[in-house]
C-alpha cells in the first residue's frame, strides 16, 4: 500500500468517529524513503530473497534493527490489530510477488530484545524449534516464549508480549523489482529501546550516531552472517 491508500484510510477513520488514540495509531508513521541494498552496496531485487530465510536492516534509526522476511506465500491482507494502550491499526499485507515479503521491527514487544552483533534470542522460525514452546512459521522470542506470526502482521500468538511487532511498511518497485522501506505502522518500541540500552548503544555507536535517522540507503544482510549466534529454544 502507498501513502496515499494510507492517507485514505486515516480520513475514512476520522469519519466515523475513532477517539483520538485509536486515530493516531490508524496512521502510519513516515521516515525517509530508504533504499534497501546488499552488502555489496547494490539495490536489493526481491527475487533474490530467499523464501524463509532471516535477513535483517536498520530502519528508521542507525541502532533499530528490522527483519526482512520472504515468507514465499501470499500474507493475509488488511488485518485489523490492536496496540497495548488499546488502539486500532490496519495492517495492509505484504509487498512482492505474492505478497510475501514484510517487513518488522526486530525489538521485542516485551522486554526489547534485540538482534546485535554478538547474539540474538529473536528470529523467525520456519520449523518448530527444539521445545514445545517453538512453533513454525513465527518470529519466536526466546527470552520469554513471545511469537509472533509474521503473515498477519507480527500479531501475538504466545506468550507474554502485549502488541504486535510495529511493522516496516515496504515499497516493491515492480519495474526493477527494488524495495524500499518508507515508515513504520503500530507500537513503535524505540524510546523505550534507547532508553533501556542508551549505556551499550552510546559505547557501538557513540553518543548520538545511535539515533540518527537512516537516509538513502539501508544494508540488508542475512543474519547468521550479521549475528555471532542464534539462540534456538
Amino acid at each position: 500500500m502507498d501513502r496515499r491508500g494510507f492517507i485514505s484510510i486515516c480520513a475514512a477513520g476520522a469519519a466515523v468517529g475513532i477517539n483520538p488514540a485509536q486515530a493516531a495509531n490508524l496512521r502510519p508513521r513516515f521516515y525517509a524513503r530508504v533504499r534497501l541494498v546488499d552488502e555489496a552496496r547494490q539495490p536489493l531485487r526481491a527475487a533474490n530473497l530467499a523464501a524463509n530465510r532471516n535477513y535483517i536492516f536498520h530502519y528508521p534509526y542507525a541502532a533499530t534493527p528490522c527483519f526482512l522476511l520472504n515468507l514465499g506465500k501470499p500474507t493475509q491482507q488488511a488485518v485489523t490489530l490492536k496496540t497495548e494502550t488499546g488502539g486500532d491499526y490496519e495492517w495492509p499485507g505484504g509487498v512482492g510477488p505474492q505478497n510475501a515479503i514484510v517487513g518488522y521491527s526486530a525489538i521485542c514487544a516485551h522486554q526489547l530484545s534485540y538482534p546485535t552483533r554478538q547474539i540474538s534470542f529473536i528470529s523467525y522460525r520456519s520449523q518448530p524449534g527444539p521445545s514445545r514452546l517453538t512453533h513454525g512459521n513465527v518470529i519466536h522470542c526466546c527470552s520469554e516464549h513471545s511469537e509472533y506470526d509474521p503473515a498477519t502482521g507480527a500479531r501475538v500468538l504466545g506468550g507474554p508480549a502485549p502488541q504486535p511487532l510495529s511493522a516496516i511498511l515496504l515499497e516493491h518497485d515492480r519495474v526493477n523489482d527494488h524495495l524500499y522501506a518508507v515508515g513504520t505502522l503500530g507500537g513503535e518500541m524505540f524510546e523505550a529501546f534507547f532508553a533501556k540500552y542508551e549505556f551499550k548503544l552510546a559505547i557501538e555507536y557513540g553518543d548520538k550516531r545511535a539515533r540518527q535517522p537512516v537516509t538513502g540507503a539501508a544494508v540488508v544482510a542475512e543474519l547468521q552472517k550479521y549475528c555471532r549466534q542464534q539462540v534456538q529454544c
